[in-house]
Order: structure tokens, then C-alpha cells, then sequence
């Protein structure tokens, strides 16, 4: 396996902070829950997710990483949200600080049955979005209120509510 171009990158600038492109899932099942992952090396609840590697689309890392961190084949997906700016900058426990520009898609058909793969998540659940967990990954709490709001038009998260 080639090392990520994230790692590549890490590997170049050490702890400093990045700029990461990345994407972020939203898989809703027909009760209207959401997918969250515990993972493990916060320890907190998140979305499943992660980096765009070179040569990929923002669907084909979607695909991709919903795949290696659930066990689930994404179908179809619906782009939701663009998350960027200082406020999605965030520290790893092991000091890597990175700043992200996501996007979020909304997943509502998918094969399989989700689990966790043992590496990035240690369980994944489906929670009522009216009783998430108190432990959210901070960066997706945003995302997961945006959730509640969108109403089929794409959201630019930062821009005040600009559409």
C-alpha cells in the first residue's frame, strides 16, 4: 500500500498544521438515525470520513472511506455541506494539527451492515438525532445541527448562512 498524501505531507512538516481537503458522511437509515463512529484515538463519537488522496474525487474518498471505516458500500449520496475556515482546525491526541475543508454528504442508500473496522472506530451506532451523544468529535457537532436544517440547498458552513 502507498502512503497517503496526507502522510507524505506529515512526514514533510512533522506536527505542524495542514490544509487537509476531506469528506464527511451522513448515514441516515430509513428511522432517520445517524451512523456515528467511536473513534479511537479521541475516544469521541464522529462521522465516518476522512482525506481526499490524490487522484480521487470527493464521492470516491466518500465511497472509500465509509467502506474501511463502516463496512458499508455507499449507493448513492447527496452533497450537503462545505465546512472550511479557522473553526474546522482541530489537534490530534499524538499533537498532528490540522485545519479541514469538507465536504459532508448526506448517505441514505447503502449495502451491507455497518461495523466498526477495529483501526479508526472501535463501534459504530445508529443514534436518534434528537439524542446524540454528549461526546461528539467537536468539528462535527456543526455538521450534525446543519443536518437538521437542510432543506435541499447545499449550505456553506462559515458564511453565515450564505447559500
Amino acid at each position: 500500500m502507498t502512503e497517503s498524501y496526507t502522510g507524505m505531507i506529515r512526514s514533510l512538516v512533522g506536527h505542524a498544521c495542514i490544509f487537509v481537503p476531506g469528506v464527511r458522511a451522513l448515514i441516515v437509515d430509513d428511522q432517520g438515525r445517524v451512523l456515528l463512529q467511536r473513534r479511537s484515538d479521541t475516544g469521541c463519537w464522529g462521522l465516518p470520513g476522512g482525506s481526499v488522496e490524490l487522484g480521487e474525487t470527493a464521492l470516491d474518498a466518500l465511497r472509500r472511506e465509509v467502506l474501511e471505516e463502516t463496512g458499508l458500500t455507499v449507493v448513492s449520496a447527496e452533497p450537503m455541506a462545505l465546512y472550511s475556515g479557522p473553526e474546522q482546525k482541530f489537534a490530534y491526541p499524538n499533537g498532528d494539527e490540522v485545519q479541514c475543508f469538507a465536504v459532508a454528504f448526506i448517505v441514505r442508500q447503502w449495502k451491507g451492515v455497518p461495523r466498526a473496522d477495529g483501526i479508526e472506530g472501535t463501534q459504530v451506532r445508529f443514534w436518534p438525532r434528537d439524542r446524540l451523544p454528549g461526546d461528539l468529535a467537536p468539528i462535527h457537532v456543526e455538521t450534525l445541527a446543519d443536518l437538521e436544517r437542510y432543506r435541499g440547498n447545499f449550505i456553506l458552513s462559515g458564511e453565515g448562512g450564505l447559500k
